[in-house]
């Protein structure tokens, strides 16, 4: 029954992922593989851009921790890009970018991270009841290839992550980071340096 289940859904994931080629403002590169049902908006002249090879698993089942949703790619403006890189693996994430949010190659996205180029409110703080009405401006950000994402990290607007770095589960990440280092906390800051042989 388990190989039924495993061939149901290997079938399930291709007819999905040559449906997920019809969104409008999606792009999406040769090799891409969807497990479960991601959620892909591009509104008002957005644009989403996949790379090759790219694998978007929105399936709890066979995952190491819970997903607590699917993946969601929400490019919500006009002129908004999410690029995702070559070979780059998404598991039941959120990446929502009002102006731009660029993940190089090679990188791993573990699940429930939260990536946000702008906080959705202005701060208001001279008209707090202005606050409801208000959209937050975006500030891009960049991470580099390979990259890993430990599950459950926050990454806010305007951040740049540099390649090779590592981000410990949980982590929120206020400020940029260098390449080939480990960082952990809240807010996140460098707690290694990694060595390249």
């Amino acid at each position: 029954m388990t190989l039924v289940i495993h061939v149901l859904l290997k079938i399930f994931d291709t007819i999905l992922s040559l449906i997920l080629r019809l969104y409008k403002n999606v792009s999406i590169g040769s090799g891409f593989r969807a497990k479960g049902i991601p959620l892909l908006n591009a509104w008002d002249g957005g644009e989403i851009v996949i790379g090759n090879n790219v694998q978007l698993n929105s399936r709890n089942r066979g995952y190491h921790v819970s997903m607590y949703s699917p993946v969601k790619l929400f490019a919500e403006s006009n002129n908004t890009l999410i690029r995702i890189g070559d070979r780059t693996r998404i598991h039941g994430s959120c990446i929502h970018a009002i102006k731009r949010i660029e993940i190089g190659k090679n990188c791993l996205i573990a699940a429930n991270c939260q990536i946000m180029d702008s906080s959705g409110h202005e701060l208001c703080l001279e008209n707090p009841e202005d606050r409801i009405n208000s959209k937050g401006k975006g500030k891009a950000i960049f991470i580099h290839d390979n990259v890993w994402l430990g599950t459950g990290c926050i990454i806010m607007p305007g951040v740049t992550i540099g390649a090779g770095t590592v981000v410990s589960a949980n982590s929120v990440v206020i400020r940029d980071l260098p390449p080939g280092v480990v960082a952990a906390g809240n807010p996140a800051r460098v707690i290694k340096e990694i060595v390249h042989v």
